[in-house]
């Protein structure tokens, strides 16, 4: 079985421009995010899934440099390009991350998969319903369920956020979430925001990052509670408003 991390990446975001090779604490944001999902023991490959724009060159070229698998497709149907990458790399099991997501856990990233494996499922995430902060997102689906998505999605949001037509179709797909439990107890913390999309969230990673000894979702954790205040940086966000966008534009 060849479980493949796919990296959804690219240069020109729309209120952080080039914030993939931004320096946090003496690195580029993407290094963070390899760096963690290295450390997971159930990956068994990475590749970083960008886009053919010339604003990505000089991503390629980092990633290139360091020996990072790569793989180029389309800037908008970032379904089809991450059907495209996994169909090169031969990925039979896809597990989906993003760029800007620079504090993933590597123990998270592995737990979903194992529920994929264990689940008997088509779809497994720890985002249906989410409990852990925005920025801990894993997503894992078969290539056969990549592939029926890849063929019968239609509407721009399902083809732009590469996985909304699976989770919309649960007769189609069987799924599996992942919720956070913290001493066995169930914790819903959906609503902190550790991703990198805004300057604001560039602050906060510049405040986080170098206080962390580990990749741990429990490291952070301490840190904040060290500094509370930190968790206002970037509070007035929402969670998926890029998907919202989306299918705002539809309407």
């Amino acid at each position: 079985m060849n479980t493949a991390a796919i990296i959804q990446a690219r240069m020109g975001s729309t209120r952080l421009p080039g914030k993939m090779l931004m320096n946090i604490a003496g690195k580029p944001a993407i290094e963070h995010v390899i760096e963690r999902i290295r450390q997971a023991k159930r990956v068994e490959q990475i590749v970083l899934a960008t886009t053919t724009a010339p604003a990505d060159d000089a991503l390629c070229r980092w990633a290139k440099e360091r020996e990072v698998l790569v793989y180029r497709g389309s800037e908008q149907d970032v379904l089809d390009r991450y059907y495209q990458c996994a169909k090169e790399y031969g990925a039979r099991v896809v597990v989906r991350l993003t760029g800007d997501c620079p504090l993933l856990d590597p123990e998270i990233i592995d737990a979903v998969i194992g529920v994929f494996e264990d689940g008997n499922c088509d779809y497994a995430s720890n985002i249906h319903p989410p409990s852990y902060p925005d920025g801990l997102d894993v997503e894992v689906f078969s290539f056969q369920a990549l592939e029926k998505a890849w063929t019968e999605a239609k509407f721009p949001s399902e083809r732009e956020h590469v996985t909304p037509y699976m989770w919309k179709h649960p007769e189609l797909f069987r799924m599996k979430n992942y919720e956070l439990r913290i001493k066995g107890e169930a914790v819903d913390m959906s609503t902190e925001r550790w991703t990198l999309d805004t300057p604001e969230d560039l602050e906060f990673m510049e405040r986080v990052i170098p206080c962390c000894r580990d990749f741990s979702f429990g490291t952070v954790m301490e840190v904040l509670k060290k500094h509370p205040e930190w968790r206002a940086i970037n509070a007035r966000f929402r969670r998926n408003e890029g998907y919202e966008k989306s299918l705002q534009s539809e309407k």
